[in-house]
């Protein structure tokens, strides 16, 4: 009886990560209401999601903040552009399918291409909060990085999506799930996105060594 009471007992593990998610992902939603935040929060998300619940390398709250901080110029120009492109399209998704039935051909095709844009804008947000939570990068090279990756590992990317597509429509039948799926998600894309990332980590390459906390190689 005495182990099931030992904090290192798995369920209490698992308990302690499932708050941590909550925790994360209740912090990560007050920081997105003003919108323009998004960007920062995303990229934060990340960091703290990979360095604190998976590495268990220091404090969320204290690893969140310090990424926000950190990212948050280039992060929010990313995240407000990829906002805008994202509303654009889904009125241009919702217009095509509204007038099916009037040109049934054409509307067909622009509606084809319009979820296929989204769905690639998708795919390349996936990468691009990741990568700036990680490497130093313009908001030029993290774009056009993203775009690449997102095609080169397409199978990768699909899986991404695919977590998305079941987080987003998970929280779209019962919103409370917000409390949990953003963090919950991050967690299970970072299994992916955390293979990725180490083929392009230059100490991962090379073997030099580093003065600095490479805590994401471990």
């Amino acid at each position: 009886m005495s182990g099931f009471f030992n904090f290192d007992n798995p369920v209490f593990v698992f308990l302690g990560k499932l708050c941590d998610v909550i925790f994360l992902s209740l912090i990560w939603l007050i920081v997105c209401i003003p919108i323009f935040t998004i960007g920062p929060a995303n990229t934060a998300l990340y960091y703290a999601v990979v360095k604190v619940i998976r590495r268990e390398r220091g404090y969320i709250t204290r690893e969140f903040f310090k990424s926000f901080r950190l990212n948050f110029l280039r992060a929010a120009i990313v995240g407000i552009v990829l906002t805008i492109i994202f509303v654009i399209l889904i009125l241009d998704i919702l217009t095509a399918r509204s007038s099916l039935t009037s040109n049934a051909s054409m509307n067909s095709v622009l509606f084809g291409v319009y979820v296929a844009l989204f769905i690639f804008v998708l795919g390349i947000s996936l990468y691009v909060f990741p990568f700036l939570s990680r490497f130093n990068m313009t908001v030029k090279q993290l774009i056009k990085a993203a775009s690449f990756l997102s095609v080169r590992h397409l199978l990768h990317t699909i899986a991404m999506i695919i977590v998305f597509a079941v987080a987003a429509a998970a929280v779209f039948v019962l919103p409370l799930l917000l409390v949990i799926v953003p963090a919950a998600a991050t967690l299970l894309n970072s299994f992916i996105m955390e293979r990725i990332l180490k083929k392009y980590t230059p100490d991962a390459e090379n073997g030099e060594n580093s003065s600095k906390d490479e805590w994401y190689l471990e």
